[in-house]
């Protein structure tokens, strides 16, 4: 199927073709047309589908349809609620991708950042609104964000809105919006309070699914080395001396893992950047900038920042540890083998992660093929930790210590104590004064 066959306008058809797509994935294929038609849709459908075009094409095109004073100034008529900045960030591109020759205008609103360049955007008019619930709650309370005219709410990756504790949040921005309005739920998974939640927010919904999270795609290559965890380091270093792998994506379980690896990775002369919740946002965008435009060849990240980050072209996604949940793993090697192309995942296992495996292999239904033959196999000698050099011990001014842990002079002999005449005589009472030998 091509685009063309969707009964898209033009304006649409010609963004589409310069961005270089031909033919929708199947997620697109099945929801595009159910959107078109204005009924809700429930989409169960992993990271890395094409599901952020499934939604974004169709409101564009439904917003073209519907008719709005021009002497007004616009208002919010699409709210885009995703759990994370670099998710809202990656939509609000694709809106403005898709939408370029429509007139249609995006704002993203997110917090760790000044809100001044959002409030002023937003007074100046806007069709789609794409935010984090923090921050739209933040400028709904103060008043610079009305959603009394919403005619298209999407709520994307909503298990990863569980997984965050956004949910109570969601629902007071709900409450805020018209019950005439078609909505959109898209989520990779389907736990029981996400089902709950999906029934609250839909009405009579089509529901689509397209490779449910507990499958891998085909695409992807996924290899397991067993190593000691003393020598991940040196594993990850020895593999990324193969000029093959262009960019990758390393993952860790912690936000000090992920800055720990960047920087032995520095220290071993690859570029790499870290990219985590403590990040700064404008750190973080230069981060994954970089990363996108090729100048950083390894970017770390941990769980909080994978769905948001989308790159074309990434070979390689690395798990320098074993996620505890299996369908993380799902999402994280979903960052590779997008849109039909081919991808590897390599993953890093030591003796405690043998039970996070076992559970992966469950979810996925298959065995990840292990590599055997590598130069820091288990039992393999760990190098030792590289430490700063100390500075020498002494009193402050490098003078050296002796055995008996008493200062010495240069020449080494035992540094005597001065003692002031006017308290040779003198010692300490019990109750702190000074008082004379003969008193």
């Amino acid at each position: 199927m091509l685009f063309e066959q969707l009964n898209l306008i033009e304006p649409i058809l010609m963004a589409i073709k310069e961005e270089g797509y031909t033919e929708p994935t199947p997620v697109q294929q099945k929801a595009i047309p159910i959107l078109l038609q204005g009924r809700d849709l429930l989409g169960c459908a992993q990271t890395g589908t094409g599901k952020t075009a499934a939604f974004a094409i169709p409101v564009l095109q439904l917003l073209m349809q519907k008719t709005f004073p021009t002497n007004l100034r616009r208002p919010i008529r699409t709210l885009v609620l995703t759990p994370t900045r670099e998710l809202a960030i990656q939509i609000a591109d694709s809106f403005t991708a898709y939408g370029r020759h429509t007139g249609l205008r995006n704002v993203v609103v997110y917090g760790g950042v000044g809100q001044k360049p959002q409030t002023d955007a937003l007074r100046a008019g806007v069709d789609i609104l794409v935010a984090t619930p923090g921050r739209l709650l933040d400028l709904m309370n103060q008043g610079h964000i009305n959603l009394n005219q919403i005619d298209f709410f999407i709520l994307d990756e909503a298990d990863r809105m569980l997984d965050m504790g956004f949910v109570h949040d969601v629902k007071k921005i709900i409450a805020k919006l018209p019950a005439k309005r078609q909505s959109m739920f898209f989520s990779a998974t389907m736990p029981p309070e996400i089902v709950r939640l999906s029934a609250s927010i839909l009405t009579n919904p089509e529901k689509v699914e397209v490779t449910p999270v507990s499958s891998t795609a085909n695409t992807i290559q996924q290899t397991l080395y067993f190593v000691d965890k003393g020598n991940k380091k040196s594993l990850l270093i020895y593999l990324l001396n193969d000029p093959r792998i262009v960019t990758s994506l390393v993952f860790t379980r912690t936000k000090h893992g992920a800055d720990r690896v960047t920087k032995d990775l520095i220290r071993a002369g690859v570029k790499a950047e870290a990219i985590h919740g403590d990040k700064s946002q404008n750190a973080r965008q230069r981060a994954l900038a970089n990363f996108k435009a090729k100048l950083t060849r390894v970017l770390v990240a941990t769980d909080i920042a994978a769905r948001g980050i989308d790159v074309d072209d990434l070979s390689h996604v690395i798990n320098f540890e074993i996620p505890n949940t299996p369908e993380t793993y799902v999402h994280r090697i979903g960052r590779t083998g997008r849109a039909g192309l081919s991808g590897i995942a390599i993953s890093f296992c030591d003796n405690e992660e043998r039970a996070y495996v076992k559970d992966i292999t469950k979810l996925i239904g298959k065995q990840i093929p292990i590599v055997e033959e590598h130069p820091f196999k288990m039992g393999t000698p760990v190098p030792p930790r590289e430490h700063s050099p100390r500075r020498p011990q002494g009193n402050g001014n490098n003078r050296p210590v002796g055995k008996d842990g008493q200062n010495r002079n240069r020449s080494g002999k035992p540094k005597q104590k001065s003692i002031h005449p006017s308290v040779a005589g003198q010692k300490k009472s019990w109750f702190g004064k000074s008082r004379s030998k003969n008193s």
